[in-house]
């Protein structure tokens, strides 16, 4: 079935937001901006090139470090146009399928981890590189750190059946708002990105910590009940 373009933003935003809950502070912004622009999207640009183009965004940013470490500071500023091409293509995906009719779930959910998770491996790994001594523990504990609530999503998914990518008013579009905002503090304040990455990355832990036990709570729930369901079922 054919997609008619330029359908009504609140049409298409109950389309494209299928199987996904968002609680982050941008929501209703970006839905609309993600609606505007898959009614715009060439029909011959595919859901997986839309990945490819996400993903050459954290390519970018990896080079950006590598650039700002052994040319000059500002080639960090192309990190922030990598991360705003990482949020085009990362954001789109997914939703393109759902307005063409076209979406594949299990197929999209596998490469999406895989992809954001190779994404944060480039970051991390391009922080190292720019930064020296013990600070380089500082870009390894937030690949850990990430990579622990990509695993607490991923279970709160199997665990509800609910896909929420977000840590409560915090989604994937504030986080690569807040590092651009650091790159570009970098820029003009040499060294503020060590201590600024240190303090999100003390964050991310501290909500990483409430994320898993809202989860094991969560859990917690579902197991009594499933054994309740299950004792009702026997008696019966």
């Amino acid at each position: 079935m054919e997609t008619t373009r330029y359908q009504s933003i609140n049409k298409v935003i109950e389309l494209i937001s299928v199987g996904r809950e968002r609680t982050n502070i941008l929501r209703k912004s970006e839905q609309k901006a993600l609606a505007f622009l898959v009614q715009r999207i060439p029909s011959w640009i595919s859901s997986d090139m839309l990945t490819g183009i996400g993903f050459g965004g954290n390519i970018l940013t990896f080079f950006s470090f590598l650039l700002a470490a052994y040319v000059s500071t500002p080639y960090l500023l192309l990190g922030v146009l990598g991360y705003a091409i990482s949020w085009f293509g990362d954001s789109l995906d997914g939703r393109i399928a759902y307005y063409r009719h076209k979406e594949r779930k299990w197929y999209g959910f596998s490469l999406d981890i895989t992809v954001d998770w190779l994404g944060v491996i480039l970051m991390g790994l391009g922080f190292v590189i720019y930064t020296d001594g013990p600070w380089e523990i500082v870009g390894f504990g937030f690949v850990v750190l990430y990579g622990w609530e990509m695993i607490t999503t991923s279970v709160r998914y199997k665990v509800t059946g609910k896909y929420c990518i977000d840590s409560g008013l915090f989604g994937p579009t504030e986080v690569r708002i807040v590092i651009s905002l650091i790159l570009i503090g970098e820029v003009l304040f040499k060294g503020s990105i060590q201590y600024v990455s240190l303090l999100a990355t003390v964050i991310l832990l501290v909500m990483n910590v409430i994320d898993t036990g809202k989860l094991l709570k969560l859990a917690n729930e579902y197991d009594n009940n499933e054994k309740k369901q299950n004792k009702y079922q026997k008696i019966a």
